[in-house]
């Protein structure tokens, strides 16, 4: 069935860690590592969180801090450095404008084809309370019917309640809805928890043999629904 309604979720979708600015924070504390050792440092990180007992036992806001820890571990953040202060200043900035703040090149032009083909955006998203002003910050928001904030909402993925809350916002039907997330046990199971169909962002190939379909990019997500 062709699908009307297409639910985006935000981080590690749409926009990604601005990588330079909290190398610059963790600079201002005296720890040095370049902004590309924490850019490669976040595909695994995010993959070990991602997992069905850490996902049931935590918030998003936990699984957060927990991320950041595991890429500073990977990218050389020396194990007795003190962080309180590091973690005060991401979260400070995080509060005001959201560190998810990078916008790929092939983000836009990836919105404007999908909403040329008359497909209802909605975003879909465990967040701080500020997206909105994030999406307008970053001239994204023009391209969403709706968007959806858990902060906001009160209630997060992988809880069904979330996907009925922006389903209902999208006026989009549940069989004709594809979410599209980059954490399985988040997205996946959250989306088809709630009877809406599903697919993972995995543009290293880490889920290789999961039960559900992938993509590398949002360029993908257009050939996708297009086929």
């Amino acid at each position: 069935m062709r699908i009307e309604t297409l639910f985006l979720d935000a981080g590690g979708v749409l926009v990604f860690p601005n990588w330079e600015r909290i190398s610059g924070i963790l600079a201002r504390h005296g720890i040095h590592v370049p902004p590309d050792a924490l850019r490669n440092a976040d595909p695994q990180a995010r993959f070990a969180i991602d997992t069905a007992a850490t996902v049931a036992a935590t918030s998003d806001a936990d699984r957060g801090t927990q991320y950041l820890q595991l890429v500073f571990r990977s990218a050389g953040v020396p194990p007795d450095a003190r962080l309180e202060g590091v973690f005060r200043d991401l979260w400070d900035y995080h509060m005001e404008h959201n560190l998810w703040e990078h916008v790929p090149p092939d983000v836009v032009p990836a919105l404007e084809e999908l909403a040329e083909l008359g497909i209802t955006l909605a975003i879909a998203s465990n967040a701080n309370g500020i997206l909105q002003r994030a999406f307008d910050r970053l001239g994204l928001t023009r391209y969403f019917h709706a968007i959806c904030d858990s902060c906001v909402e009160g209630a997060e993925k992988p809880d069904p309640r979330f996907f009925h809350i922006v389903l209902e916002r999208a006026g989009g039907r549940r069989e004709t809805t594809l979410h599209v997330g980059d954490l399985y046990y988040v997205d996946v199971v959250g989306a088809r928890r709630a009877g809406i169909q599903a697919l993972l962002m995995d543009p290293h190939d880490l889920y290789a043999g999961s039960d559900v379909e992938r993509v590398r990019s949002l360029g993908d997500v257009v050939r996708y629904v297009t086929s």
